[in-house]
């Protein structure tokens, strides 16, 4: 009987669970609203649940998570800001309930791995790679020399500190995060955009200046990046993302802000969108990781 290797993405917003062959191709795949716990996770469950030749699953997580395996508490979300999901057990329920080998990381960290994968399928050689996810909320993924970074627990370069643009300090704007006055997430997320404008960002006009002010902050994650890890690449996905005039000018004002500092390779393709298709590269990530631990 043919392996087949699982995929969870688990989102804040909602789940995403597939099923992939052993040539990393999707089976079935399907996403839902993340609802309740208990809800959310009797579905993903009944979803893995229908597959006898499941070999392994992974699990990359919104978070923050505990990824230390001596921990007590390894497995769960602990101190997310989504109202009822703070110190859930997610691993361990999935465990309980499904009798396969499983890896438990960081969506973002899954992400990154696939597109690492992804990447080096096509021909390229990346082992130091650093994806940030700008959406809803911000969170990065690095690997060095083909290995995942972190100590007792995952990095949340979501919440670096930032240099202020002159237009909120103007405006007296504080950010939307809700623990940190000044970090990356709190002034460049989704929800930012329509914190400033009470508007909601896929409906701000191009030319409006929250975009510059958008992309100065974004600049500054690359750059953050760029002195700490000195990645071959710097991928930024999620929906603020999605749009080539964003793209255009975070590469625009991560130029200026870097200043020539260190050598970096053209910025067109150090500073790119994700290489996998259909926001994939968390389930391409995760089906290679899955294969990692199968039985």
């Amino acid at each position: 009987m043919t392996k087949l290797y699982g995929s969870l993405e688990a989102g804040g917003t909602k789940f995403v669970c597939a099923v992939g062959d052993e040539n990393y191709n999707v089976v079935e795949k399907v996403q839902f609203p993340t609802t309740t716990p208990i809800e959310t996770i009797d579905k993903t469950i009944e979803f893995f649940s229908k597959f006898d030749n499941l070999a392994g699953l992974a699990i990359g997580s919104f978070g923050p998570i505990d990824i230390d395996k001596n921990s007590k508490t390894y497995g769960f979300i602990t101190t997310t800001p989504k109202p009822n999901w703070a110190n859930v057990d997610l691993l361990g329920a999935l465990r309980r309930a499904l009798n396969v080998p499983m890896y438990f990381t960081t969506d973002v960290n899954s992400s990154a791995y696939g597109e690492v994968v992804a990447r080096n399928n096509a021909g390229g050689r990346i082992e130091n790679l650093v994806y940030y996810t700008i959406g809803t909320g911000i969170g990065a993924g690095v690997i060095q020399r083909g290995e995942f970074i972190g100590g007792v627990g995952h990095p949340e370069m979501g919440h670096y500190y930032v240099a202020r643009h002159p237009m909120d300090i103007e405006k007296e704007f504080k950010g939307v995060c809700p623990f940190h006055n000044g970090c990356l997430e709190g002034y460049a997320a989704g929800p930012s955009l329509e914190a400033r404008t009470g508007v909601r960002g896929e409906n701000i006009e191009l030319n409006n200046s929250v975009w510059d002010v958008q992309a100065y902050y974004i600049a500054q994650a690359a750059v953050n990046a760029t002195v700490t890890f000195r990645p071959d690449v710097i991928v930024f996905g999620g929906g603020v993302m999605a749009q080539q005039h964003m793209l255009d000018r975070v590469r625009e004002k991560f130029t200026a802000l870097l200043n020539g500092y260190l050598p970096v390779p053209d910025v067109r393709d150090y500073i790119v969108t994700p290489a996998v298709a259909g926001n994939g590269s968390a389930t391409l990530g995760n089906f290679v990781l899955a294969k990692s631990v199968a039985k």
